[in-house]
């Protein structure tokens, strides 16, 4: 009866040990997981702020490129103004005091 009695408590004894393990692999296993979750979580964090840094830079130097196009176009429109005053500025004074005196 004592060796069924010992045994029981062996097997016992095993049982709690391999529930024990089971326990600490689980948390092994548990702590692994949870780092590769953070390593993913950093890459997709730095891969998304990479890809979104390169989205900024192409609209700010489409916007700088859009920008430059328009002082320019304006630019040409001022001088145009400027060299049709210049070239018609008596014509154009003439042509109020004509109306003034005609008034």
């Amino acid at each position: 009866m004592n060796s069924v009695i010992e045994k029981l408590a062996e097997i016992e004894a095993a049982a709690e040990a391999v529930v024990e393990r089971a326990g600490e692999q689980k948390a092994e296993i548990e702590k692994e997981l949870q780092e590769k979750r953070d390593a993913f979580d950093r890459d997709v964090a730095a891969r998304t702020k990479k890809e979104l840094d390169l989205i900024r830079r192409e609209r700010e130097e489409k916007m700088e490129a859009l920008l430059l196009e328009q002082r320019e176009k304006n630019q040409s429109v001022i001088e145009e103004l400027e060299r049709e005053y210049a070239d018609n500025h008596s014509a154009y004074a003439g042509s109020i005091l004509q109306k003034i005196i005609e008034v």
